[in-house]
């Protein structure tokens, strides 16, 4: 679409390419942030440790950078010294050093669009080789110059008009770019798609609803599987040895009358692992069978390796927004562990097989029912952080309940699908926390408790700190170890965003944006 301009100076940073070996060797390169998570892993860890528990009281703002619009939820990637941000359909390149603006990239949003059920945002760019992906709330993937910011391709990949948006950061892989979408409460028909990074074309589609002939149809009655949901709208992860993308599905739709849609309703609510190259699904893992809770399954899933039962796994872990932690194995999608990591009533524990023991009285209802947690879950698309110096996943998690209603729902093209609603409980009866959770088991180790529900990420570092930020504008540090706080900072603005650390002239930053702004921090 239209490229505003070119604000190159002199003495500008030098504009690197970043291929597919940079991204898949990331510790190699602990300064600079190349994809989502950091790592293909989904860690949101860095192993930079010039900030430590001992001086971390030192940090203040460095420089920071005004968005026109918000709210901001991005995620920077940070490459030799720049940064780039995205917020709505737009994209900008920043001196690291100064927060100097390099070039500037934007697309007009149309008239007649809609987001529905999301709000007009964007979690950030990937970069591979010397391009710049954006996804944009139109539904379209764009391929901007790394040093211009002049697009090179832009592709259609859905019609907003029938409810789709584009709200995730891409994940670039090696040759392609992944993206999911946006609209589950639309009821729209939820896909994953890889596209070739050099041109833009497609290079395949794996749909969350299964049509006929597919494995799946049969857990979706009548024709609900055409409106099904199933939204893909939070970045996944990948294994570059097995070559698997693992991304997490969202809510059936309508979400809170599952009448209509009788069964377990696959892929919703799920992970996936798809190949690669091809898009075939390997494995998947159902989270919440026939969902009636808006429990969206759009987690950063996150990969490591590790001992259980006496034989070391290749393993994937998920805080899920229905308030149970899980650990799969990777290669196959066995259920390993699992247990409750916040308060819930919906179920009275996981089966041997980790499917859901469900409680009498835990469906939405028309006079109204009580259930923890509320629709946004006990934590939602914010990612944790993997820290593999203690071995703990740090989890920002909401304690709220809701009483849950359900009401007939009929379907419109491009309006909202929903069939029931909530009301949230007072403020008083809703808290958060951070959790450090032993990654193997999601046994807890410490908390940090918040006034309320927690709706930032979480970033763990080399130098024994976990960083996370408030609605109510506290950004702040932790110890890894034992969840003290050492350190704030007030912003003045709410966080929803994912904070990352870079280097610059050797020396360590932690960047964070609130409400339109991002701040950068250093010693």
């Amino acid at each position: 679409m239209k490229w505003i301009g070119v604000l190159l100076l002199l003495a500008a940073p030098a504009f690197g390419q970043v291929p597919y070996e940079r991204i898949v060797n990331a510790d190699k390169e602990p300064g600079n942030w190349l994809t989502y998570s950091r790592n293909y892993e989904g860690h949101r860890y860095s192993p930079l440790g010039e900030i430590t528990t001992a001086n971390v009281t030192d940090l203040k703002v460095k420089w920071a950078f005004q968005f026109q619009d918000g709210p901001i939820e991005v995620s920077p990637i940070a490459v030799d010294g720049i940064l780039y941000v995205t917020g709505s359909n737009t994209a900008a390149a920043l001196d690291a050093r100064t927060g100097r603006t390099l070039w500037v990239w934007r697309r007009p949003i149309p008239s007649d669009y809609r987001n529905i059920g999301f709000p007009r945002t964007s979690r950030g760019p990937a970069v591979l080789d010397d391009k710049l992906f954006v996804a944009t709330l139109d539904c379209y993937l764009v391929a901007l110059d790394l040093k211009s910011g002049i697009e090179r391709w832009a592709t259609k990949v859905a019609d907003y008009k029938s409810g789709y948006g584009m709200t995730m950061a891409p994940l670039a892989i090696t040759g392609k770019v992944v993206v999911g979408i946006s609209g589950g409460e639309a009821g729209i028909r939820g896909f994953v798609d890889a596209y070739e990074a050099k041109t833009g074309k497609q290079a395949w589609r794996f749909w969350t609803i299964p049509g006929p002939g597919e494995a799946g149809h049969e857990t979706w009655s009548g024709d609900s599987w055409k409106t099904g949901g199933g939204a893909t709208w939070v970045t996944g992860s990948y294994d570059p040895e097995l070559k698997l993308v693992y991304w997490g599905v969202g809510n059936p739709g309508p979400d809170w009358n599952g009448d209509v849609r009788a069964g377990d309703n696959l892929y919703t609510c799920s992970l996936v692992a798809l190949d690669g190259d091809t898009g075939r699904l390997r494995w998947y893992f159902q989270f919440t069978p026939h969902d009636t809770h808006d429990w969206d399954a759009t987690h950063v899933p996150v990969l490591f390796d590790g001992e259980i039962g006496g034989r070391q796994r290749k393993l994937v872990a998920i805080a899920n927004r229905n308030a149970f932690y899980y650990v799969l194995d990777r290669s196959s999608g066995q259920f390993l562990a699992g247990r409750a990591y916040a308060k819930q009533t919906w179920a009275h524990g996981l089966d041997a097989k980790g499917r859901p023991i469900r409680a009498p009285d835990s469906e939405p209802t028309e006079k109204g029912a009580l259930i923890w947690p509320n629709l946004n879950g006990a934590t939602i698309w914010f990612s944790p952080s993997y820290n593999p110096q203690t071995g703990l996943l740090y989890v920002a998690v909401r304690e709220i309940g809701a009483i849950y209603f359900k009401r007939e729902a009929e379907y419109k093209e491009g309006t909202f699908y929903a069939g029931g609603g909530e009301n949230e409980l007072p403020a008083d009866d809703a808290s958060g926390a951070i959790r450090a959770l032993n990654a193997r088991t999601g046994e807890m180790r410490w908390e940090f408790k918040l006034h309320s529900p927690a709706g930032a990420s979480v970033l763990s570092t080399a130098g024994g700190l976990v960083f996370s930020g408030t609605d109510e504008g506290n950004f702040y540090a932790l110890d890894a170890r034992t969840g003290k706080p050492l350190w704030d900072f007030q912003t003045g603005g709410s966080i929803s965003s994912n904070p990352i650390s870079f280097t610059m002239d050797g020396r360590q930053y932690v960047a964070i944006t609130a409400d339109r702004v991002l701040y950068v921090f250093g010693l």
